[in-house]
């Protein structure tokens, strides 16, 4: 066990480094070709910070190692949205811009949506894989035309300290010690399952999910202290849009068989996943940004996802009056006040219309 969990950790350390490497080659790269900061944060940054998930899926999906895949994917989306935009969010309150609200939370709600409609049968098939793959070369290159098209210099600043050939080199190096981490991050993971007696799906969707989101934690919340509150929201949900395209896409297409879907995941996990995408747009809505206690409640809630994970998991007595109190209470509650939010949020701009 010890040597299990010596091996993740040491992965995980391999994950971060590589992924830094990664993002300052490629993320200096674009903004030296003039390519705007929001759309360096949709694509660039929330690309680079993304690797990991690629690498750990894909090489789980290879070694028929489907759930934990799978459970990486999902989780990492609500990792996103929850813990790092919550914990961005108390930091310094995120002014979302109109084009995060009206045009990528509506692709992310969409390929969530999609991604769950693909599960239904209990697999993301290889056909299915590739429509994903598509999707994001199509998502990729319409990102960087609008963002060309709609930058006015002003966040286009080239940088002149760096050669385009030292990027490269970070870029490969990045790639190099990505690949190397995913395979001691992987093969601990896997051992920790079978040692502590959970599924691969709750592995991936806690401890595999939130170890290769580490990048997107400290890219936002750094983002976010320097007053780049554009690159950590774009970062957060160009990963999410990322994560279901590239990632669960090229697990897809390079299992034997597609994505073995879990009855667990498809009937709990993945509408989770949904919900935690549709409930940005609300949020995003009243006031355009974040506030802090919005982003505690975010953080509540991934607090209460994970002891859900660990109840059912080990199936705890505690479970039924846990799950009761969420269901039952919190959330309504919680609906509510989203609802009253949104309500007064158009009658206000309602009235200043008139």
């Amino acid at each position: 066990m010890l040597v299990s969990i010596l091996l993740f950790l040491a992965g995980l350390v391999l994950l971060v480094g590589g992924a830094e490497l990664l993002i300052r080659g490629a993320s200096r790269l674009a903004l030296r070709v003039g390519i705007p900061s929001l759309v360096v944060g949709l694509t660039v940054v929330a690309y680079g910070t993304s690797t990991p998930e690629v690498v750990v899926s894909a090489k789980a999906a290879l070694a028929g190692q489907g759930g934990l895949a799978l459970g990486n994917v999902v989780g990492s989306n609500i990792f996103n949205v929850l813990l790092i935009l919550g914990a961005s969010a108390l930091i310094r309150p995120l002014v979302v811009t109109r084009a995060i609200i009206w045009r990528e939370v509506p692709v992310a709600i969409g390929v969530s949506l999609l991604a769950w409609v693909m599960s239904i049968d209990g697999y993301v098939s290889r056909a299915d894989g590739t429509v994903l793959l598509v999707l994001l070369v199509i998502y990729t290159v319409y990102q960087v035309w609008t963002g060309l098209k709609e930058g006015n210099g002003a966040d286009t600043a080239k940088d002149k300290t760096e050669s385009v050939g030292v990027n490269v080199i970070f870029i490969l190096s990045g790639l190099a010690v990505l690949a190397w981490g995913a395979q001691w991050l992987l093969s601990g993971a896997v051992d920790l399952a079978r040692g502590l007696g959970m599924s691969e799906l709750v592995i991936g969707l806690t401890l595999v999910a939130a170890g290769t989101s580490l990048p997107e934690v400290a890219t936002s919340v750094l983002a976010t202290w320097r007053g780049q509150r554009e690159i950590a929201i774009g970062n957060v949900v160009g990963s999410n849009i990322y994560n279901l395209l590239a990632v669960l896409g090229a697990a897809a297409v390079l299992a034997p068989r597609g994505v073995e879907v879990a009855p667990a995941a498809l009937n709990f996990d993945i509408p989770i996943m949904v919900a935690v995408a549709a409930a940005c747009l609300p949020i995003f809505l009243t006031g355009h940004s974040i506030a802090r206690w919005e982003g505690a409640l975010f953080l509540f809630y991934y607090g209460a996802y994970t002891v859900y994970l660990v109840l059912a998991a080990t199936q705890h007595d505690a479970l039924p009056a846990f799950s009761s109190v969420l269901w039952f209470g919190v959330i309504p509650l919680t609906v509510v006040t989203l609802g009253l939010s949104v309500a007064h949020h158009v009658r206000a701009k309602g009235s200043y219309g008139h």
